[in-house]
């Protein structure tokens, strides 16, 4: 890794670590879903290189929708404003939808996709979350799938970025802003 890829921090989970998670996550979905073909929806962007490996791990039929986002713009802090960038192609009445997200902080985007997402009657919507920020959710967010729960800092890389940069790290780091 050439110094400028570098980020400033530390690597907390290696993409060894994160493709054996993926693995058992794939197989959990693919044992919940047995007969039917569950749509995967994509939180972009920093959930695009999760998704890819995850429907890789599932040993069903799927189908995929991307929707965008934003509640953090450039910065490494919410506004507290969700707003939908890019919304989906795909019908969901009656279909059983999986959310694949990168991370979950304090569970604002997350409640605000769910309500929107549930409008659309789907027969069954769960959420599939590469990662949880421990402790920075008000109250139980009802996550079926998670890969990892992590301190509260801020990370990057497999996806996840600061203003656009590291997301092509294929581990995950910390973040230190300072």
């Amino acid at each position: 890794m050439t110094k400028e890829l570098k980020p400033p921090g530390e690597v907390l989970l290696t993409r060894e670590e994160i493709h054996n998670r993926i693995q058992d996550l794939g197989k959990q979905i693919t044992e919940d879903y047995q007969g039917r073909s569950p749509l995967l929806i994509c939180v972009l962007k920093g959930a695009f290189i999760y998704m890819a490996d995850l429907a890789r791990a599932i040993d069903l039929p799927v189908e995929f929708d991307f929707m965008a986002v934003s509640s953090y713009g450039n910065a490494t802090k919410t506004s507290g404003v969700v707003r939908i960038v890019k919304d989906l192609d795909i019908e969901l009445t009656g279909r059983d939808v999986i959310v694949v997200e990168d991370i979950i902080d304090s569970g604002l985007t997350l409640n605000y996709l769910r309500k929107i997402l549930n409008s659309r009657n789907p027969s069954s919507l769960e959420v599939c979350a590469l990662l949880v920020r421990s402790g920075r959710q008000a109250g139980d967010l009802g996550l079926k799938y998670i890969g990892y729960e992590i301190p509260p800092d801020f990370v990057v890389g497999y996806g996840l970025d600061v203003a656009q940069r590291y997301r092509n790290l294929s581990d995950l780091w910390s973040y230190d802003q300072t």
